[in-house]
């Protein structure tokens, strides 16, 4: 049996630089490996990329009403008869070594579901990157039912500007932080994130965690 993997860290931790690196390491033993990512992340389009300037295509995206492991399915047997049109029947045939998943925050609760199942049920490895807290501190969706459902959690370290461990993800809109607005909003020309640990957290935002309730 397979496992599913979480590696969650706050922004600038390596995250696609590390699921990059996973991808090639399989590759370079000739195994082939599927890249996915939430549609909604739509910086860099159908691409990873990596603050350090590695970018690479994804084999999908994965709209918010999609089945994640319908998808995986279909480019998984795109894969085998590719691989058996090439070599023909001389060769074992190909398969799916891993999935690896980025952005992995972005995904619906029955979407983490669903990687489980391709770890359990379809005995592929599936790896899934991402943050685990929003900009005020709370958990996406696809973060928590991650942290509920994987078998192996994996923290990737960064520092806040005081150098001590970051541990969330501070939003600034033009500069400035805000502690208010939607949970998604990509980074961009006017919305930057920079990683915090919690004394810095709680020194911009006046103390505050959490969103503002009725």
């Amino acid at each position: 049996m397979s496992k599913l993997y979480f590696r969650y860290g706050a922004m600038n931790s390596g995250k696609s630089t590390a699921l990059l690196q996973a991808a090639h390491n399989y590759e370079e033993r000739g195994q082939h490996v599927l890249l996915a990512k939430p549609r909604i992340d739509t910086k860099g389009a159908h691409q990873i990329s990596s603050r350090l300037g590695m970018t690479r295509p994804v084999d999908f995206l994965i709209g918010p009403g999609d089945s994640a492991r319908n998808l995986f399915a279909e480019h998984r047997a795109h894969v085998r008869y590719t691989h058996d049109e090439l070599v023909g029947l001389s060769r074992p045939p190909a398969d799916v070594a891993c999935l690896l998943i980025d952005e992995a925050q972005f995904l619906t609760r029955e979407q983490v579901d669903d990687l489980l199942r391709i770890a359990v049920l379809d005995d592929v490895p599936v790896l899934a990157y991402g943050i685990r807290t929003d900009f005020l501190t709370e958990a996406f969706p696809g973060s928590r039912r991650l942290l509920e459902l994987a078998h192996t959690l994996e923290e990737l370290k960064t520092i806040c500007r005081c150098g001590r461990k970051a541990l969330f993800n501070g939003r600034l809109v033009d500069g400035r932080f805000v502690f208010d607005g939607d949970q998604v909003a990509i980074d961009g020309a006017e919305v930057s994130y920079e990683s915090l640990c919690a004394s810095c957290y709680l020194r911009e935002s006046g103390g505050r965690l959490g969103a503002t309730r009725p």
